[in-house]
């Protein structure tokens, strides 16, 4: 993954009805930490990471690159948003397009937060970027997910098999006003 080209980082915080999306900070590493450990964030991603590991090896100010977004609930990180362009090991369908990915503390799970953080990157990318698409992938034994994907408006691509499991493959398209 690369980042998203010519995007004047960091941008000004993207504000919602709750949540502020925002560049990492230092005081966002015990959170950055914690999803990096989680069971169950990890439960669809390969598992969880060793926390001493990460104690380790978590700079100050984690995550601090383009397209890197601290979720915010009242001052506190209650997940991450990323964007990032594919390149490397990716389906074809994906290839040189955003990519949306999140992870969310489980205790913001269920509240809607991931679908509003997500509807604000999306924004922010379709105004800073007119008529780029947006993929997603995620196991499709990941039903929150799945769900967010269609709530976000992400049509399937394809579906695959990686890492022993069935893969979804989805894309999102901006709506441009027509000239």
């Amino acid at each position: 993954m690369e980042d998203l080209g010519p995007v004047a980082w960091p941008p000004e915080p993207i504000r919602t009805e709750r949540l502020v999306l925002r560049e990492p900070e230092t005081r966002d590493r015990a959170a950055f930490i914690e999803l990096l450990v989680s069971p169950e964030v990890h439960t669809y991603l390969g598992g969880p990471r060793q926390r001493d590991e990460l104690e380790r090896e978590t700079p100050e100010v984690p995550e601090r690159w383009p397209g890197s977004f601290v979720v915010d609930l009242d001052g506190a990180m209650i997940g991450q948003i990323l964007l990032r362009r594919t390149t490397g090991h990716c389906r074809l369908a994906a290839t040189g397009k955003a990519d949306l990915g999140y992870l969310f503390l489980p205790q913001a799970w269920g509240l809607g937060y991931a679908a509003e953080a997500c509807a604000a990157a999306l924004g922010w990318l379709a105004d800073i970027l007119p008529g780029e698409p947006v993929v997603l992938t995620t196991q499709t034994a990941n039903v929150g997910s799945m769900r967010l994907a269609t709530k976000l408006g992400f049509t399937e691509v394809e579906r695959f098999e990686a890492w022993d499991a069935e893969q979804w493959l989805g894309m999102w398209t901006p709506v441009t006003p027509s000239s």
